[in-house]
């Protein structure tokens, strides 16, 4: 098992940055990508960015160009940069990991999530 813990979230206004981490403990060895999620409620769960072995991705099309992922696998940590961020940005973020142990199954894991509101 893999868990997985968020911080950074807060209030900020407009323009203003904020950087997630995600602390991964447990079987990390057996994550294959991990990356963050958003949701607003009453709106589906997005993919915002992902990170595996062959690089990292910004996956929301709204953040490109203003979200930066990055992963320290000595801490065992990932990172979500978020600069110029806007009212819409608002939302709670979730930590997602994917595993698969030795025998080829696939686990899903998530944070408990952290708010992030953005003020105008």
């Amino acid at each position: 098992q893999v868990q997985l813990v968020e911080s950074g979230g807060g209030l900020v206004q407009a323009g203003g940055s904020l950087r997630l981490s995600c602390a991964a403990t447990g079987n990390t060895r057996e994550i294959n990508a991990i990356g963050w999620y958003r949701q607003v409620p009453g709106r589906q769960r997005e993919l915002v960015a992902t990170s595996t072995n062959a690089g990292h991705t910004i996956d929301l099309h709204s953040a490109k160009g203003r979200f930066t992922i990055s992963r320290d696998n000595a801490k065992n940590t990932v990172y979500l940069q978020m600069n110029n961020l806007k009212p819409e940005d608002t939302a709670v973020y979730y930590c997602n990991a994917e595993t698969m142990d030795w025998e080829g199954r696939e686990y899903v894991y998530w944070g408990p999530g952290t708010q992030v509101t953005v003020a105008t």
